[in-house]
């Protein structure tokens, strides 16, 4: 199977394009989802961002230099690939903090404390969107956009690192 592969993977400006044109795509899904759709993000879904945008930094910079040195290629897609698994683990993060399996380390992400004396502060200070809580899940299988993104960000790393190995290789 690999075999069959191996062209598309070492095509340099086809990796770091198609992987350039991925990560702007979900962004932009995204991004639609909160200003299209009224799906505001909590801070963890904005954080789950940026390595998307290191994503189509790494890759629009191999697509303009694709085919001068393999190597470089390759480094390229071991830095998307590693964007790609840092964005996973932070969505794996999220569906915990999501599914209730442990409490966000981010200050806005947290449930304050009510004191009855300041129960109106507490509700002013209160974050507009908590992490803790599933804005949109799918009708079939109940998963989140964080479920979605753990395995769509880690099956992306694994097609990135597969590429760096090959170029590697070839060059």
């Amino acid at each position: 199977m690999i075999t069959k592969l191996t062209p598309y993977l070492t095509n340099e400006k086809l990796m770091t394009g198609g992987m350039a044109f991925i990560a702007a795509s979900a962004l932009g899904m995204a991004l639609i989802a909160q200003y299209v759709f009224d799906l505001a993000p909590c801070n963890l879904c904005v954080i789950q961002r940026y390595p998307y945008g290191f994503v189509i930094a790494f890759g629009l910079l191999g697509l303009f230099h694709a085919n001068k040195s393999s190597k470089a290629t390759a480094i390229r897609m071991f830095f998307i690939g590693t964007s790609f698994l840092i964005n996973s683990a932070i969505a794996f993060y999220h569906t915990g903090v999501e599914r209730l399996w442990w409490k966000s380390f981010l200050e806005g992400c947290n449930v304050p404390e009510l004191d009855p004396n300041d129960i109106l502060g507490s509700i002013a200070a209160a974050p507009i969107v908590r992490c803790d809580e599933i804005p949109w899940a799918d009708p079939i299988l109940g998963l989140s956009m964080a479920n979605y993104n753990v395995i769509f960000c880690f099956g992306l790393a694994v097609i990135a690192y597969a590429s760096m190995r090959l170029l590697w290789k070839k060059s």
